[in-house]
Order: C-alpha cells, then sequence, then structure tokens
C-alpha cells in the first residue's frame, strides 16, 4: 500500500456537510437574530414538529442535550424513586445517568456479542416486581428487535424507553426509531447522523400527557410563565438557533443515511476476507434500516495482531479511529455503588476488548474506504505472514 502524504483519513469529517448549507444556515442564524426569539422560539416549534413527524410521532419536545432528553423523558413517563429500570452494561454514560437522574434504580443487563444491542432473554431473567421500565439502546444506528422488545414489554407491562441517540431515522420491520415506546431520546451532539453546532436533543412522544410534562420539566417546571407545577424542573431547552440550523438540516438526514449505508456496505465487502484473520463487523440485522452513525469491527482473539497494535498501526498509517466504548457501565467506577463487577455481563466485557470504530461520515469516498481496510490489511498481514504480504505488495 502506498502511503499518501500527509495520509489523513479522521474518523469523521463534518466540513463536506457545512460548506454547500453554509449560506442557508447563516440565513436562518439571521433570521433568529433579527426575530430576537432565543429562547422557546418559533423554528424550535417548526423542528420539534418536524422531527417527531419524521419518527412517526406526535410530539417533539427540545432540550439541552440527550443526557435530560432522557432523564426528564423518564420523569415525564412516570418513572421515580423505587421504580427499576432496564438498560444494557454497554452504552455510553448518559444512558444510566439520566436513568439516575429520574430517581430511578438502573438494572444493568448484558449484550449480544455479534450485535452489540441488549439482550432481551437476559433483561427478562433481570424483571422484579419493581421493574416499570426498559430502555433499549439503539446502538450504531440499528434498532433493538421492535416485535421482540414490544412482546417483553407487554408480558410484564413495561414501559418502552428508546435510547435513539444514535439512530436518527433508523427502521427495522416496519418501524421508525422512536415510534416503538412511551418516549425516545435524541441527541444532536455535532458528530451524530443530525447534528447541531453544539450540545442539543429531543424527546419525542405520542403520548399529549407525556409531551406536556417534559414541556414543563424543562422550562423550571413550569406549565406557564411563573406557574410551576413540576418540583424537578430544570433549565434545559433546545436553543432556537440550534433548532434553527437542525431545521436546515433536517431534509438531507435521510440521504446522509443511505450514504452512510453504501458506505459501510463497501466496507463490509472489502473486510470479508479479514474475517479468517479475526477481524469481524458487528452483525447488521436491521438491513438497510441501519443508519450506520458508527461502523464498528470486532478484533477477536484470533486475530494475529491485538486491537491496540491494530490502532497503533492505523495511526501511524493516518487513520484516525475509536472505541465505543472501552469500560462498560458497570466497571465504571462512578457506578460502583450498583453492586457490579468483573464478570457480571461477559459479553459487553468481552466486547468492550475487541470492538474498533473506523472512519465512517457521508462525505467518505470509496478510495477513503479502501485505504482504510488496506492499511488493516498491511498491518495484519505483515504479523500473520510477511512474505505474503511481500507478495501482496509487489
Amino acid at each position: 500500500m502506498t502511503i499518501p502524504s500527509p495520509p489523513t483519513i479522521p474518523f469523521v469529517d463534518l466540513t463536506w456537510q457545512h460548506a454547500p448549507l453554509q449560506e442557508a444556515i447563516q440565513g436562518v442564524i439571521k433570521a433568529v437574530m433579527t426575530q430576537g426569539d432565543f429562547v422557546l422560539g418559533q423554528a424550535l416549534s417548526d423542528f420539534e414538529t418536524r422531527f417527531a413527524a419524521a419518527c412517526g410521532t406526535r410530539f417533539g419536545v427540545g432540550v439541552g442535550c440527550g443526557t435530560d432528553a432522557i432523564a426528564l423523558g423518564l420523569m415525564a413517563c412516570g418513572i421515580a424513586a423505587g421504580d427499576e429500570v432496564i438498560l444494557p452494561a454497554n452504552t455510553f454514560v448518559a444512558t444510566l445517568i439520566g436513568v439516575l437522574r429520574a430517581g430511578a434504580t438502573p438494572v444493568l443487563v448484558d449484550c449480544d456479542r455479534a450485535t452489540a444491542l441488549i439482550d432481551l432473554a437476559a433483561a427478562e431473567q433481570a424483571i422484579t416486581p419493581r421493574t416499570r421500565a426498559i430502555v433499549p439502546v439503539h446502538l450504531y444506528g440499528q434498532m433493538v428487535p421492535p416485535q421482540a422488545l414490544q412482546d417483553l414489554a407487554d408480558r410484564h407491562r413495561l414501559i418502552v424507553f428508546e435510547d435513539a441517540a444514535q439512530a436518527h431515522l433508523a427502521q427495522r420491520d416496519g418501524y421508525t426509531a422512536g415510534s416503538l415506546g412511551l418516549g425516545a431520546a435524541f441527541s444532536f451532539y455535532p458528530s451524530k447522523n443530525l447534528g447541531a453546532l453544539g450540545d442539543g436533543g429531543m424527546l419525542v412522544t405520542t403520548d399529549e400527557r407525556v409531551a406536556k410534562v417534559a414541556r414543563s420539566l424543562r422550562n423550571y417546571g413550569a406549565a406557564s410563565k411563573y406557574y410551576h407545577t413540576e418540583p424537578q424542573g430544570t433549565n434545559s431547552r433546545l436553543d432556537t438557533l440550534q433548532a434553527a440550523v437542525l431545521n436546515v438540516k433536517l431534509p438531507y438526514l435521510q440521504g446522509w443515511n443511505q450514504a452512510r449505508h453504501a458506505i459501510a456496505q463497501h466496507y463490509d465487502r472489502r473486510l470479508a476476507p479479514l474475517a479468517e484473520c479475526g477481524i469481524v463487523t458487528v452483525r447488521n440485522d436491521a438491513g438497510p434500516g441501519h443508519i450506520y452513525h458508527l461502523y464498528v469491527v470486532r478484533v477477536t482473539e484470533t486475530c494475529p495482531l491485538g486491537r491496540t497494535e491494530l490502532q497503533t498501526q492505523l495511526t501511524a498509517a493516518g487513520v484516525q479511529t475509536g472505541i465505543h466504548y472501552p469500560i462498560p457501565c458497570h466497571l465504571q467506577p462512578a457506578f460502583r455503588s450498583l453492586g457490579y463487577g468483573p464478570g457480571y455481563f461477559p459479553a459487553a466485557e468481552a466486547l468492550s476488548q475487541e470492538i474498533l470504530s473506523l472512519p465512517m461520515y457521508p462525505g467518505m469516498t470509496i478510495e477513503q474506504v479502501d485505504y482504510v481496510v488496506d492499511a488493516m490489511v498491511e498491518a495484519v498481514f505483515a504479523v500473520r505472514s510477511p512474505v505474503l504480504l511481500q507478495e501482496v505488495r509487489g
């Protein structure tokens, strides 16, 4: 493989996205500045309506970040102290923090090692008389199996509250992320498939009461100005400026998701031969509905070099990578009080040592994907078969 100079393949690149939209984004920002409705303004109302409709729901409630969307959303769904909420151990800590902020007791369960999604059989075994809700995390852009999830919830009369922070318009079995549960949380962190120019989040729901309570909770618990009905109220409102920017981007989201899926398919084809070398992709069971917020491979124990060494070699070749996530929630120092320890969730723990996120963004070219894979092939075969590598190099 010939290494370009400089050979940088960024993990994510937002410049391609913002450059063609710059004039439109500047225009809506100017409009908000002229109108002066910086908090709970018209652009926010418009975006809440449009994004909720895109998810197949009736109401959207814009909040300050995805974590707040989880915490306030669970509160609005009636989750409170004394309630147990089931969630996977292999998720970003925001999911767990959201449950804790709602006052509930988080109950962690293991995941499916092949898909990295919550293990619903393990979730069912964790249900107790105090269990009120389950939070499926649509990790990496792939939805948890909707029908199996709904059947589980129906059998035990559980609230389903989706963590869809990585799953904007993801689909599976006729469902769109956000439309399955009583409520769902989204994040608009800049690197998300639909990203703001800073932090932002949204709760979507089809339940009018949930939406009404969430609107109060985000605004100091006020149902109307200076009339406060929710003692757990806080200040967490999606800025009008951010909503205006997201309004510009929303019509492009479907196309961006399709571009991500096409890039993932090329990755799949090119990486398939590396399966015999112990590098396998996290399995896609959702077909074209997987929107690939992240493209993740597993560097398994049969790989001739470890994940750390592979990542080091890719960095040297100018390829930026990530790990999502290196420490499962139950092993984080902040949550030792939950009573879990090493060995509780073997699949999540094994995955945390295997997973490697490769560059993924809609502006990525096929040539860039090929370069990433070629760098991986060179790193692996340099260890497995240096002679064969020389033959491959020509």
